[in-house]
């Protein structure tokens, strides 16, 4: 029981540092695409519930990040 417990924290936690690791090298509008489809998927899941509404939250809120961090 104790293995099951250490693999549902440790996981994660790797999972985690993995994705923060992979944006060291990503530029400013980049950034704002990915943060913009992780909030418009997760708004999406939540307000159209379903595989479409959280691809299309994504998708939206990508072009959305996108356009808002694009430099001037």
């Amino acid at each position: 029981m104790k293995l099951n417990n250490r693999l549902f924290v440790t996981l994660p936690a790797l999972a985690l540092v993995s994705v923060l690791g992979a944006c060291a090298g990503m530029t400013y509008q980049e950034k704002g695409t990915a943060t913009g489809a992780v909030v418009g998927g997760t708004a999406g899941a939540v307000l159209g519930g379903g595989v479409l509404g959280t691809a299309a939250g994504a998708a939206v809120g990508g072009v959305i990040g996108h356009e808002v961090t694009k430099p001037k």
